[in-house]
């Protein structure tokens, strides 16, 4: 005889699944300190201040 599953319970654990994944991939992409925020956000400004101190003026 067949093996009974409830599928209530499987619905909720694949979408617990789902959820686990979706917050293992935003821990990954939002997960910094606030030190490596900051340290990000004052080398794109260097890099920005760089870039605009070499264009030529047309």
């Amino acid at each position: 005889m067949a093996e009974l599953i409830n599928l209530r319970q499987r619905r909720k654990a694949k979408a617990r699944a789902e959820a686990e994944a979706k917050a293992a991939e935003n821990r990954h992409l939002h997960g910094r300190t606030l030190a490596e925020k900051r340290a990000a956000k004052d080398e794109a400004a260097r890099l920005e201040r760089h870039v605009e101190t070499h264009k030529r003026e047309d």
